[in-house]
């Protein structure tokens, strides 16, 4: 889709309302080796992933992810990096030394690889991201090849907003294996966790997302989501007990009635 002005007169001429808006993908950056920036989705679908991810095996302190963050590789080639969308790293501190935020996720000064990468497919990415762009001479390797061959990240998804497609990959012998995903989720056995596609509401956004799930299924809420599901619970247990003592006064009542009509006074109990 291409955008232009018609000279002098565009900046009198009102814009039709409902005339197409420009998006990251129409026009250029300022920086030409990007193909875009980062859109909405790719905030909030990040951000939910992490928000829904629970590790039985490991304290909330012994877990890393990262969204949109520098992931270097390479110590011989130092500026050489990848940014994916969402990856967790297992067996290292939210922390850096366990003081300080990351700026970066520099792989030979961390105990550990990331164990998951996420990256949400975008018309400028899609080739590479699916490993359908080969290495140039003298050019930093490509995504799937420092995926796979480099940092050897043992689970690796890619998701496709527009088509709502998700496909998975698993390192096995050395090379990325696309992996049968029944009813769109998969399940990760080292990490006693799955992830899947599920329809819902997110920030006020109706769609399907990307969230992770225990072996039973179900689906590993937010924190806000347990806050609202534990006042619901308590509202439900004092109404509960509201219920109860009603009935325990209305029996009482009737108990009484009962006394009098036999002449008995219930008040000399």
């Amino acid at each position: 889709m291409t955008f232009t002005q018609s000279g002098a007169n565009s900046a009198n001429t009102p814009r039709n309302p409902r005339h197409p808006l420009p998006t990251m993908y129409d026009l250029p950056s300022e920086f030409p080796e990007e193909p875009g920036l980062p859109d909405v989705f790719h905030d909030l679908q990040p951000e939910l992933l992490s928000a829904t991810l629970r590790l039985q095996d490991y304290a909330a302190n012994d877990w890393f992810t990262g969204s949109d963050l520098n992931v270097y590789y390479d110590p011989k080639h130092t500026l050489w990096h990848k940014r994916p969308d969402w990856f967790l790293a297992v067996g290292v501190p939210y922390l850096y030394e366990n003081r300080d935020m990351r700026l970066s996720y520099v792989t030979w000064q961390e105990a550990a690889n990331p164990y998951v990468i996420i990256e949400l497919l975008s018309p400028g990415t899609e080739a590479e991201d699916l490993g359908q762009t080969p290495t140039q001479p003298e050019a930093p390797p490509t995504k799937w090849t420092v995926y796979e061959q480099i940092l050897q990240v043992p689970y690796y998804g890619v998701f496709d907003r527009y088509t709502d497609r998700l496909r998975f990959f698993k390192l096995e012998a050395g090379r990325y294996q696309e992996q049968f995903l029944p009813q769109n989720r998969l399940w990760i056995p080292e990490l006693k966790i799955g992830l899947g596609l599920w329809q819902g509401t997110y920030q006020q956004i109706e769609r399907l997302w990307l969230r992770w799930c225990d072996a039973d299924g179900q689906w590993l809420l937010t924190d806000a989501e347990l806050a609202v599901q534990h006042a619901e619970a308590e509202r439900q247990r004092a109404e509960a007990e509201r219920r109860r003592a009603n009935t325990a006064e209305a029996e009482l009542m009737a108990l009484k009635a009962r006394l009098r009509a036999q002449g008995i006074n219930p008040e000399d109990f």
